[in-house]
């Protein structure tokens, strides 16, 4: 039997979004209705999945997996956005779960 959260509570929503955005990058609100790649230091609001003539599918909720700048702890931990589409562990941040965590990929509950 493998273990896999894919699936779990996965919540998307369509938005508007700018020229920087591409699927894999974290997203953070730009304005009314639009998102744009999140910079360093940002929260983790959610994750693109796709791109299609200016709007994005942004998962909301659920499991993903991403690049990690280092090992994050795991359990309820604070994360935040260290590129586009890298995370960081942070004293500051809104905590998520971390379910998987080595030195480049962390797998958490949104």
């Amino acid at each position: 039997m493998n273990v896999d959260f894919k699936g779990y509570g996965e919540n998307v929503a369509t938005f508007i979004c700018d020229s920087s955005l591409e699927a894999g990058n974290f997203v953070k609100m730009k304005e009314n209705y639009t998102v744009c790649a999140a910079t360093s230091g940002s929260e983790v609001i959610g994750y693109c999945i796709g791109v299609r003539d200016g709007y994005a599918a942004v998962q909301l909720s659920g499991y993903i997996e991403a690049k990690a700048s280092a090992k994050i702890a795991l359990g309820l931990t604070g994360i935040s956005v260290s590129s586009a589409d890298t995370v960081s562990s942070s004293t500051s941040a809104g905590k998520h779960l971390v379910v998987y965590s080595d030195d480049s990929t962390v797998g958490f509950i949104l």
